[in-house]
């Protein structure tokens, strides 16, 4: 009976190739690092950016403070005018959130997402760019497709070990290796992922605000804010974002390169005045 069985694996791992092959292709960032990418269409990833943005806006408060909409709104447009042509094509809309915890978001589809304690960190226009800049650095970085498309090939590698392990050993087997496997591939294949595509939307964003006439050296304040105001933290290998001191050296280290491009830019008649 377990000769058949046996006899399935490679057609279960011929399967499981061709279609991460299939649905998976190669691409550049922003960076020049190699991405997989694919698993997902653009026109369903703007979906779900969508659908993610308006349950967000129907569960949290939305500020009704209009200067306070206004300046995000003057800042998130500045950083859009200097994206690539097919992200300023699409109509980026801005929500501010009555939230404590200092954060932003933005997501696929022209989405971007403020909580309103991202001030007591952000102390001004160069440093609340420096927080928007990051996170649009996630969406023309293909971060979310990258994540989604690596999910997917997770997901699809571990069932198909977990039915060659059923396969040989029984339900039980089966269980433990998705179990297992699972708590693996977050800890060993998703965070650092995670970790590289947060430095490198440091780099893009940092980029970003320099070419829309952001002061690039005022993305290292914010994060000594954000130092002193945060409490205690994961250890950097258990967590989805760089070690805050390695992040500010490495911002520091990219202020010399970008301060000609912040000069060129404030030159050029970019000089946001957002607040």
């Amino acid at each position: 009976m377990n000769e058949g069985k046996y006899a399935m694996k490679p057609l279960l791992f011929g399967a499981a190739i061709a279609l991460l092959l299939g649905a998976c292709a190669t691409t550049t960032s922003p960076t020049g690092r190699r991405q997989v990418v694919g698993g997902i269409s653009p026109q369903q990833l703007d979906q779900l950016g969508a659908q993610a943005f308006a349950e967000t806006k129907a569960k949290q408060t939305l500020s009704r403070d209009a200067r306070q909409n206004a300046y995000v709104q003057c800042v998130v447009n500045a950083l859009v005018a200097e994206l690539p042509q097919q992200y300023r094509g699409v109509r980026w809309e801005t929500a501010l959130f009555v939230e404590k915890e200092p954060n932003a978001f933005a997501l696929p589809g022209g989405k971007v997402g403020v909580n309103s304690g991202i001030f007591t960190v952000a102390k001004n226009q160069d440093q609340l760019a420096a927080v928007i800049g990051h996170e649009i650095g996630h969406v023309i970085s293909r971060h979310h497709e990258e994540r989604l498309t690596r999910q997917q090939g997770t997901q699809l590698g571990l069932g198909i070990i977990g039915a060659l392990a059923g396969a040989a050993y029984g339900d039980t087997a089966a269980s433990a290796v998705n179990q297992f496997g699972g708590m693996g591939a977050q800890g060993l294949i998703l965070l650092p992922g995670s970790r590289t595509q947060e430095s490198e939307a440091d780099v893009v964003g940092q980029r970003l605000m320099a070419q829309a006439g952001f002061d690039p050296a005022q993305a290292v304040d914010l994060w000594q804010n954000m130092m002193a105001a945060g409490g205690g933290r994961p250890p950097q290998w258990l967590s989805t974002h760089p070690d805050p001191t390695n992040r500010i050296r490495e911002l520091q280290r990219d202020v010399a390169v970008l301060e000609p491009v912040y000069r060129q830019a404030r030159q050029s008649g970019r000089t946001p005045r957002c607040g």
